[in-house]
């Protein structure tokens, strides 16, 4: 990127118009712009460009600058335009324009319906509404939980109607929790329905497209091999994940150990199987290359083996990133052309953004293209610092230099998103990378003679033990004292500076430039500086948090860079809650537990924190602690108390209530009443997401 002295915008054009490009995605989204108003952009940068093309060349080179910004205005207004598009919520067709509580449905199954702990899940696009006048075909998916029955006979394409109202989706409304409505519209998915056995009809006719009908069947034989032959749970889920990126029966706890120690983009398909695959092929079609005018027949060959892979995987955006990438690359080797990489790198994103702009928040992709781009950029720098003769410990080193460089770029990712540092990236990617190669070039061959039963044993126990053999070292590393750096928090301007810093440095590194050492030296600077402000903000923090955990009560005080927690005690044992509803917040605020408060006092069900009075009422029996005939200032409805605020408005002069999520929806409705006549505020934890209340 930063070699010689051609910039950058030079040799990897597509760069000019990316930017622009993705400034219009980011733009749309947060501002939904009217589409007219978009469409007149397009169109007055067209006629500009139009007139500048039929201008004298002396004329031409005096409006250049005109030009150019008619050229980015396009760009900015083509990715408003396809992101207004591609919003399910634009299409006239969408369901949720017609649909009303009571009309019939008919769905479509799009995958085979995944067994779950307690249902059956799978996602449907929904093909018709059926309302009391008119039948509308429509567009737009919806997750479908069927309740768990070993009766269930649905597959892909299986065609099923219901009357039973469909639930939005919506978020749970924690403090830094995840967006899962955000990620579920991306999807086209906006709505969600639990169906139990009698809810719904099934039509005997399956609607399938032509690829589907051909790729879950092979995708379906794929897994019964894998579990055919390689035993053990956390073996088959693993292998299953590395070969075609079918997770659901990962265990959990393993690819937490696998985030832990920085190797978790081993299981999710890439750039590196991708690699993999295009090695592969181009290995099986050499002894086509020797055939006169082979040249695009084979081309053909890896090009769509690439592409049946990845759909075979999933089409997730980090495969089809890289599946794009190669495309370019083949094709350019066929024309005789050694593109920039960084042109090809701009060129694969735009297209990819053109199809999907939503893939611009994917986690994958935004990974994808730094650790591409930080290994272009870094890898040889970092890999000339030593010189080793011995082949394999050059290899070695030369797998750490990959490691390296590509986190140098992804760190800030990192951060951002999962809020810790893996210290032993080193470590474990040096074995988990090649070997992991090596286990799905194994796989591959298990699918290929699979057929010989004695030869598929003999190879499923040599990859249960490879597989076993990885995990146990992944768990070993990830025991190591200080392994991990977690907790951290950033913001997402923060994550912008921490790149800059690495660019900046990065630029002066290769081309001792001083612009690369004042944009490292300013940004690093501002960056510290925001750092210490949120940092002064989280020590002055003091307030109390009711989180929106479903049937749980879950409340945090905090003070400062500590949190007091009260609510249910299993809440401690279930991994999934924590991390899913209450981290995200601690992460957010920055703070850990402790087993008292200095300014906080309890007596039963009664707090008082900084002169605030609060009532967390989850008993019948409570009125033996609590002091009669005072103000509270919150009042905390959890589970199932048998109240009647009518008689409560008698003894306590209520200024705020809160029904947490563990109270019934009944009850709630119920007591909703009773504050309206009361004219007492209330808040619905379970509708309105958590409720954070300032005590300073």
């Amino acid at each position: 990127m930063f070699a010689g002295h051609i910039p950058v915008w030079k040799k990897a054009p597509f760069i000019r118009f990316l930017l622009p490009f993705m400034s219009g995605i980011l733009v749309q989204w947060h501002l939904q712009m009217p589409v007219k108003i978009v469409w007149l952009i397009l169109l007055s940068a067209l006629i500009v460009l139009f007139i500048h093309f039929f201008l004298y060349d002396h004329a031409r080179y005096k409006f250049g600058i005109t030009n150019g910004m008619a050229v980015a205005i396009l760009f900015f207004s083509l990715g408003c335009l396809l992101t207004w598009l591609r919003d399910i919520r634009n299409n006239d067709d969408w369901y949720g324009k017609y649909y009303k509580a009571g009309d019939i449905v008919k769905v479509v199954l799009q995958e085979p319906p995944i067994q779950k702990i307690n249902s059956y899940k799978a996602l449907a696009t929904i093909a018709t509404v059926a309302g009391r006048n008119k039948i509308y075909s429509t567009k737009g998916d919806v997750i479908v939980y069927f309740q768990r029955d070993s009766t269930l006979s649905l597959d892909y394409g299986s065609q099923i109607i219901f009357s039973k109202p469909l639930q939005e989706i919506k978020n749970a409304g924690n403090p830094g929790g995840f967006d899962y409505k955000r990620y579920s519209l991306f999807q086209d998915i906006t709505h969600q329905v639990f169906l139990k056995q009698g809810d719904f009809i099934a039509l005997n006719k399956k609607k399938q497209n032509f690829f589907g009908k051909i790729l879950f069947p092979v995708r379906k034989k794929v897994l019964s091999i894998m579990r055919s032959y390689i035993h053990g749970e956390k073996e088959y889920g693993l292998a299953e994940a590395l070969l075609i990126g079918y997770k659901d029966d990962l265990d959990k706890n393993l690819v937490q150990s696998y985030t832990n120690t920085g190797v978790v983009h081993i299981i999710a398909i890439s750039g590196m199987h991708i690699a993999l695959i295009y090695w592969l092929l181009a290995l099986l079609c050499r002894p086509l290359r020797k055939i006169k005018y082979s040249k695009w027949f084979v081309a053909a060959i890896i090009i769509s083996g690439l592409w049946l892979f990845s759909l075979l995987a999933g089409a997730q955006a980090s495969v089809i990133r890289s599946a794009v990438m190669f495309t370019c690359i083949v094709t350019g080797e066929n024309f005789s052309r050694k593109a920039s990489i960084y042109n090809t790198l701009a060129a694969s994103a735009f297209i990819l953004l053109c199809y999907d702009p939503f893939w611009l928040w994917d986690v994958g992709f935004q990974l994808s293209y730094a650790a591409v781009l930080s290994i272009v950029i870094f890898m040889k720098p970092i890999y000339n610092w030593f010189y080793i003769k011995n082949k394999i410990l050059d290899f070695i080193w030369k797998l750490n230099a990959v490691s390296i460089a590509a986190q140098l770029l992804t760190t800030p990712f990192s951060i951002y998103h999962f809020h810790q540092f893996p210290n032993s990236f080193l470590l474990s990617n040096c074995v988990a990378v090649p070997l992991s190669c090596i286990i799905v070039l194994a796989e591959i061959l298990l699918c290929v003679i699979s057929f010989i039963p004695f030869f598929a044993v003999f190879a499923g126990k040599i990859l249960s033990w490879l597989i076993g053999l990885m995990n146990l070292y992944i768990e070993r590393i990830e025991a190591l004292p200080f392994s991990l750096w977690n907790g951290m928090q950033i913001n997402i301007l923060q994550a912008v500076l921490l790149m800059i810093t690495v660019m900046g440095f990065g630029y002066w590194l290769l081309e001792k430039r001083k612009a690369g050492v004042w944009a490292w030296l300013l940004s690093l600077l501002f960056f510290m500086a925001l750092r210490s402000v949120s940092f002064y903000q989280s020590i002055q923090q003091q307030k109390i948090i009711v989180y929106n955990v479903p049937k749980h009560q879950a409340v945090d005080i905090i003070n400062g860079r500590n949190y007091y927690f009260i609510g249910d005690t299993d809440l401690a044992i279930n991994d999934f809650i924590i991390n899913f509803h209450l981290n995200p917040s601690r992460v957010l605020h920055r703070v850990k537990s402790t087993d008292r408060l200095s300014n906080l006092l309890r007596q039963g069900s009664f707090l008082e924190y900084n002169f605030k009075k609060i009532l967390i009422i989850d008993t019948d029996n409570f009125f033996d602690t609590v002091i009669d005939k005072i103000p509270i200032d919150l009042f905390i409805i959890s589970k199932r108390p048998k109240l009647n605020l009518f008689s409560l408005s008698g003894i306590f002069n209520v200024k705020q209530i809160v029904f947490d999520a563990s109270v019934p929806f009944w009850k709630i409705k119920y007591w909703i009443k009773d504050c309206d006549s009361l004219h007492i505020p209330y808040y619905n934890v379970s509708e309105k997401g958590a409720f954070v209340m300032n005590l300073n």
